[in-house]
Order: structure tokens, then C-alpha cells, then sequence
């Protein structure tokens, strides 16, 4: 009985040990995580809407948020947002930058876990780019992918259903 107190208590030490290490790493790297995810979604969002100066986030409700997009004479040019939708093995999210007259300058897909060789293919330029200069509320022009429908709509659906919310938004707040 007395070895088995004694490989407990050896055994607590080194989880202590252990779980002090991990939270020093955490301390130590926590800071420069974050800022790489800032520079990431900085650098995502000047992709998306290469004519923005700068970029405002906007979460005026919990569903609701964006980036508001401005030129080098802080004049509005547009909005960011993202969009994302249940594809055929995987929720798909899109990052949307629309212009003031609905239009779309871009997308990107940030995520997605769909069927290789199938799914996966609306990560590919082909795609996204269909999207470039389309009416964000009814994407008329874009063709989907050929066996892999339920992910290019997933695609298409979210991204308008976001755009109307955005709109609805945009017209309640005037």
C-alpha cells in the first residue's frame, strides 16, 4: 500500500511539472499566436478587397458582423464579411468582400472539410472567381461544380444569406 501512495504522489509531481511547463509555454507564445492571426486576417482581408486602406470590424449583434472597408480618404468602398454553410461532409466559410452596390469583389474560402477531388475544388480559383463582380444576392452567373453541387451551393447560399442579412442590416441602421 505504501508503494502505491508512493507512485501516486510521483506520478502527481510530474502532472504538476508537466501542466506548469505547458502554461509557461502558453504565457510565453499566447502574444505572438494572436499576432500572427491578426497578420493573417489582415493580410485575407486586403486579398479580398485590395482598394481598402483600412478595415473596421463591426459586430453590432451576435449573427451580425463585418468589416467595413475604406480607401486612403476614409470613404466607404465596401464590406467584409463571413459567410459559411453546410456543404456535403463539412460547414464551408467564405470570406465575402462586397462593394456598396452589391457587388462582389471576392471570395476566399477560409474552411472546409469536404470530398477530395470533389468538394474540395471550390477552394480552387476556377470557382472563386466566377464570384468576382457578381450581384451578391442572387448569383446568377455562377456555375457550380459538376459532382460537387451541394458544396458550390453551400457556397452560393451562404454567401447570399449573408449579403441579405448585411443589407437588411445596412437599411435598419439609416
Amino acid at each position: 500500500m505504501k508503494e502505491l501512495a508512493h507512485y501516486g504522489f510521483i506520478l502527481a509531481l510530474i502532472c504538476v511539472i508537466a501542466a506548469g511547463l505547458l502554461a509557461g509555454v502558453n504565457a510565453l507564445t499566447k502574444d505572438k499566436i494572436a499576432a500572427q492571426a491578426r497578420f493573417e486576417e489582415e493580410a485575407a482581408l486586403k486579398e479580398i478587397m485590395p482598394q481598402a486602406a483600412k478595415f473596421v470590424e463591426k459586430n453590432p449583434t451576435p449573427e451580425i458582423s463585418f468589416y467595413q472597408a475604406f480607401d486612403n480618404q476614409d470613404k466607404k468602398i465596401g464590406f467584409v464579411f463571413k459567410a459559411s454553410g453546410k456543404g456535403y461532409s463539412s460547414e464551408i466559410q467564405t470570406l465575402v468582400g462586397m462593394f456598396l452596390d452589391g457587388r462582389i469583389s471576392a471570395i476566399k474560402v477560409l474552411s472546409l472539410n469536404e470530398t477530395p477531388g470533389l468538394g474540395m475544388r471550390v477552394k480552387e480559383d476556377g470557382f472563386t472567381r466566377q464570384f468576382n463582380n457578381q450581384e451578391a444576392m442572387s448569383l446568377a452567373n455562377v456555375q457550380a461544380i459538376t459532382g460537387a453541387t451541394i458544396s458550390s451551393r453551400a457556397v452560393m447560399d451562404s454567401i447570399i444569406k449573408k449579403a441579405q442579412e448585411l443589407k437588411e442590416y445596412m437599411q435598419n441602421e439609416k
